[in-house]
This record gives structure tokens, C-alpha cells and sequence, in this order.
């Protein structure tokens, strides 16, 4: 479970604090030492090391961000829920490595999963998985595939989560019609005066206001099932075997909530089926590769199996614009904005990011006929 993660100087306050919180939950052994971890923009992630009677151990640290998460406790709610219920899903297929295979929650000493420090920051604890990495951008085919089939497999593991309904940790977070709403209204206000940098992009993205209109005829014809989806399936929310290559776990859950199929896999595609940073500035290197994104059609529906309905299976194009299109939305809108939401490392990031997903949107639009005869293929085994 590995993933660099920018250095940083010696802070006494800080690793006193980082300390006192690690030690909050029931952890054996002696605190030893933390340190960043992972390249997660929402969330702090601390890697922690015990002493457990001369064996270090490692451990994942992370305060949950409540300026994007708003209500910690439903957050936690969820996970909990969640990986309960993976593991339930994991007997049943007999996993004899189920450890490394969904999150394990670590219990804070004062009960619960979460410990919320003097500030009002909420933490909580993993297990670590040894042995393991994240990747930021996919290498090839097969780590596409194997991506997409882990994704496919949440989906069908979390099927029969029984009720209550889980707590919708952002609401409308992949609502297209509602991120259409935001760009627009980002733009009216131009609010740091960058509309006249980016009028361009703005009238591409709005231009594609069809996409967003034809979920919603099939959301309103019942076609698209709600389900508990992941929501964010970036390739490095997975965690591959360090020694195989095979993917492992699922990982980052504080999205996972009722969606749908489509976003699942359209947000995967959106970053696996190309090699192109995603705020690549050379738009000419941001294409689609039709390997790639036969490896995902293939390891997701794969993954998924028999509980994807025929609309899920037959629209994993329009999922790839779509989601291109709305993760695109809230780049561009958030550079109008003023840089608040994403955790940005330089001036303009937003904005290139934005422009990486137009790029390829319309990408994804040219290839439609060659990528839909993919799915079709697929599909039909």
C-alpha cells in the first residue's frame, strides 16, 4: 500500500498532535513515527508506524476533509456499512486472503471508528495492506482491466446491501444537470474575473448540455437502477499486489453512496482509457486508446457480473462522456470560482484540467462507433 508523497519539514506541534491522535485508537505497541502518504487531494493521509514488542507495524491515518464532507458521521456511517458487508461478501466466496481485500476499520479507544481531536478534527484509522501500491496514471492494458473488474466486483458485492439507504455523503455529486447549473452560475458571476480566459472551453462544455439530458430520460424511465456505487473511481483507488499486479482493494470509500453503474465506470474510463496526465497541457497527447478501453469494457462487466441491467451494459459510451463531461463541469467551474474545491499545485491547474476533459470528451465522441462496437462485442461475449 504504497504511494510517494511530498516530503516534508520537521514540525514538533504537529507530530506531537499526529501522535496523541494515533494513539486515540487501539493500536498496539509504541507510536513510532508518521508521515504523508498517498496523493489523495481531498483528504490528509498519514502513514503510521508502532512498535508492537520489537515488530513495527504500519497503519493508515487520515482526517476526513469536513469542508467536503460535511456530515463526518454519515462518512463514517458508510464505511463502516460498507466494508461490513464486503467482508460478508468475501465469506461468502470463500476469499482466504479477505484481510487484504476490502478496508478494516480500526476501533478508537473511546469507542466507534472515528476519534474527533481538541480542533474538531474528525480521524479515523485503517489496517495497512502490505505489499501493495497505487498507480496515479495506468501502465497498460492489463492494470486497466484489472482496475475496472475490481470496480465491477464493488458493485456486485454491495447489490443486496441491505437498508437503510446510505447516507449521500456530497449530495448530488455526480448530478450532471446540477454541475451544468454550477458552471453556469460560476460563469454568470465570474467572481475572480477569469471567464474571459476560458470563454472557450465554457461554450464547449455547455454545448453538451444533450449528454446531460439524455441520463436524465433514462434515470426518469427507470433503466438505470439506483445502487451503491463507489463514485470515485480514479485507477489509483485501487490497491494492486505489489508481487502479481493484481488488483487487490478497493479503496477511498467516502464517496460510496447511491449512484449508478454509469458513473462508475464512466468516471474509470475517463482516467484509464488514456495514458495522458490529466492535466496534460499538450491537448494533441489526449486520446483515447481503444485497447485500453476494450480492458475496461471487458474487466468491468466481468467484475460486475450478472447485476448490471441491459441499459448499464449497453451505455458504458455514453457513461465515458457523460462523466468526462461532469468531472470536466466542476474543473472548469471551480477555476471560475476561485480554486476552492480541488486541492490545486499551481496556478491555472483547474483550468488545464478542465481542458484535458474536453479534450478528450471529444475524443470519446469521435471514437463512438469503433468504441461502441467494443461494448457490443463484449457484451455479447
Amino acid at each position: 500500500m504504497s504511494s510517494d508523497a511530498p516530503q516534508r519539514a520537521p514540525d514538533p506541534a504537529r507530530a506531537a498532535q499526529e501522535r496523541a491522535v494515533a494513539e486515540a485508537f487501539d493500536i498496539p505497541g509504541r507510536f513510532v513515527a508518521a508521515r504523508p502518504h498517498g496523493s489523495g487531494w481531498i483528504n490528509d493521509t498519514l502513514l503510521v508506524e508502532f512498535d508492537d514488542g520489537g515488530r513495527r507495524t504500519r497503519w493508515i491515518l487520515q482526517r476526513i476533509n469536513t469542508s467536503v464532507f460535511r456530515r463526518p458521521e454519515h462518512v463514517m456511517e458508510n464505511v463502516a456499512r460498507v466494508t461490513e458487508h464486503q467482508r460478508r461478501a468475501l465469506a461468502r466466496r470463500g476469499a482466504a486472503d479477505a484481510d487484504r481485500r476490502a478496508l478494516r476499520l480500526v476501533a478508537a479507544r473511546a469507542g466507534g471508528f472515528a476519534h474527533v481531536d481538541p480542533d474538531g478534527g474528525w480521524w479515523r484509522a485503517f489496517h495497512y495492506i502490505e505489499a501493495t501500491s497505487t498507480h496515479d496514471a495506468v501502465t497498460g492494458a492489463a492494470q486497466a482491466g484489472a482496475a475496472a473488474e475490481a470496480f465491477g466486483r464493488f458493485l456486485a458485492d454491495l447489490a443486496d446491501l441491505p437498508a437503510p439507504r446510505l447516507h449521500e455523503t456530497i449530495p448530488r455529486f455526480h448530478d450532471a444537470r446540477a454541475r451544468f447549473e454550477q458552471l453556469a452560475a460560476a460563469a454568470s458571476a465570474d467572481a475572480h474575473g477569469r471567464l474571459a480566459g476560458c470563454r472557450r472551453e465554457l461554450d464547449s462544455a455547455l454545448a453538451r448540455e444533450p449528454l446531460v439530458a439524455k441520463l436524465e430520460r433514462l434515470l426518469a424511465s427507470g433503466a438505470l437502477p439506483e445502487r451503491v456505487a463507489h463514485n470515485d473511481t480514479k485507477i489509483n483507488n485501487v490497491l494492486f499486489d505489489d508481487a502479481t499486479g493484481e488488483a487487490v482493494c478497493v479503496i477511498d470509500l467516502d464517496t460510496a453512496m447511491p449512484g449508478n453503474a454509469l458513473y462508475d465506470f464512466g468516471d474509470l474510463a475517463r482516467r484509464a482509457a488514456t495514458r495522458a496526465p490529466e492535466d496534460e497541457r499538450d491537448l494533441a497527447r489526449v486520446r483515447v486508446e481503444p485497447a485500453l478501453f476494450e480492458a475496461l469494457v471487458a474487466g468491468f462487466l466481468r467484475g460486475a457480473g450478472r447485476c448490471l441491467a441491459d441499459a448499464e451494459r449497453r451505455e458504458l459510451v455514453f457513461a465515458s462522456q457523460l462523466m468526462t463531461l461532469v468531472i470536466g463541469m466542476r474543473f472548469l467551474a471551480d477555476h471560475l470560482a476561485g480554486d476552492v474545491y480541488f486541492r490545486i499545485h499551481r496556478p491555472g491547474q483547474n483550468l488545464d484540467l478542465a481542458r484535458t476533459q474536453l479534450a478528450l470528451l471529444a475524443d470519446f465522441e469521435q471514437r463512438t462507433p469503433a468504441l461502441q462496437s467494443i461494448v457490443n462485442r463484449e457484451i455479447r461475449g
